[in-house]
């Protein structure tokens, strides 16, 4: 096999073999443990209620505040708190904070003088937590009332858990780019998350809900203030003291998300430049944990296939440019199309199949969610040209700043950072 034709069959075969790996640790996971579950809003008695306390990092947050607080005061759980931490805001969530936590007796805000970062902000919750268990949301999500139960049984399941994520869902629908992100979560992000805790490692909790042991964060020298992303950084970091992060697909939080490409694009490039850095970071100390390479492995591959994906389509393009001058440059890459020729429709397939195992994997977290098939069905392709492009950008700007960023935020996390 020529260079050229190792590079075509890798562009093709990086993606075809992760959506069968996705797809089996998901069938796995739901086999071994959601098959016999019962249905979110329904969970069983715990043999314990410990405390919770629940972290909302808040920075101008004054339009989402009602939603977000009215949620959780519908929380099913008899024992938890919640800390609302106003990160420096310059509008009038710290007074719409103090207004709500003088009618919830279960809020306590904590105001700091300048915007110091979501990490910081969750430090100073913690700090100010009465609880072991902690459970972190964005400002924006709304946490569903079962969710806290449901992260607490999962706790009890295992003591080497130190870190869960729960269940983001997309709620706003009504742009197409809202419903598109629907597939997202449902047949990438479930998928995912399902396979890699089958598969004993995580690559990132969702910072819009997860939940840690103080304990782990003890051991994890808490959160980074430096961290572009919070929650890989502190993902990982849980993970090489030693702990395990598992998935909680029945904790549901509602969240919003980008709705245009500007925003969206720039949410994924802090992603992708926030995973980077983390990544370039952990690779010394994966010798304490060798379970974690083939996660970080997998991590460079994408990136690395961005960067094919990127080639790929510069000699395609330069084919098409020279054509008409009669230059037949395709002679000297003859494997390279815009898909490797007599393979698309597999790869087609493969998506149409993923599709189908997340919505009936996905259906009884979300009653209608297989309504959403046809967004599902074509979410993965625009996923990965999204994720290469983010990948070359991110890669980049995370070699170049790396040691020098300081994660200060806008919220909610919809592009704005």
């Amino acid at each position: 096999m020529s260079f050229q034709d190792f590079i075509a069959a890798f562009c093709f075969g990086y993606p075809f073999v992760m959506a069968f790996y996705w797809m089996s640790g998901a069938v796995l996971y739901h086999w071994l443990r959601g098959r016999h579950e019962p249905r979110p809003e329904t969970p069983p008695k715990l043999d314990a209620y410990p405390g919770v306390s629940i972290l909302v990092p808040c920075h101008n947050e004054e339009d989402l505040l009602a939603e977000t607080f009215g949620a959780l005061t519908r929380i099913v759980y008899p024992d938890y708190e919640v800390i609302a931490i106003n990160d420096g805001s310059t509008d009038r969530t710290g007074p719409w904070l103090d207004a709500i936590a003088a009618k919830m007796p279960e809020l306590r805000v904590v105001h700091l003088d300048s915007n110091q970062g979501k990490s910081t902000a969750l430090n100073a919750g913690a700090l100010a937590a009465r609880h072991e268990l902690l459970l972190c949301i964005d400002g924006d999500a709304l946490l569903d009332p079962h969710a806290v139960t449901w992260m607490v049984r999962r706790f009890q399941t295992d003591a080497r858990i130190g870190g869960l994520t729960g269940n983001p869902r997309i709620r706003n629908r009504a742009t197409l780019l809202g419903r598109i992100q629907v597939g997202e979560f449902s047949s990438i992000v479930g998928l995912i998350k399902r396979a890699q805790t089958v598969y004993g490692s995580t690559f990132t909790v969702s910072g819009v809900i997860c939940a840690f042991r103080k304990r782990a964060l003890q051991d994890a020298g808490w959160w980074s203030r430096d961290a572009l992303t919070d929650d890989v950084d502190i993902s990982w970091r849980v993970q090489i003291a030693g702990w395990r992060i598992a998935f909680e697909p029945k904790a549901l939080c509602w969240i919003l998300m980008p709705e245009t490409l500007r925003g969206l694009w720039r949410q994924r490039l802090r992603w992708a430049e926030g995973g980077a850095t983390v990544m370039l970071k952990v690779a010394p100390q994966l010798r304490k944990r060798p379970r974690m390479l083939p996660v970080w492995l997998n991590h460079f591959a994408a990136v690395i296939w961005s960067y094919a994906i990127a080639l790929g389509v510069i000699v395609w393009g330069t084919t098409a440019f020279l054509a008409p001058w009669g230059v037949d440059f395709a002679a000297l890459w003859p494997a390279f199309g815009v898909l490797p020729q007599g393979w698309g429709e597999v790869l087609a397939l493969t998506y149409l199949a993923q599709a189908v195992v997340s919505a009936l994997i996905d259906e009884r977290f979300e009653p209608g969610i297989s309504r959403s098939l046809f967004w599902l069905v074509w979410y993965p392709l625009a996923f990965w040209a999204l994720q290469a492009l983010s990948s070359i950008v991110g890669f980049w700007r995370a070699i170049r700043h790396i040691g020098q960023m300081r994660g200060t935020w806008v919220s909610p996390d919809r592009g704005l950072h």
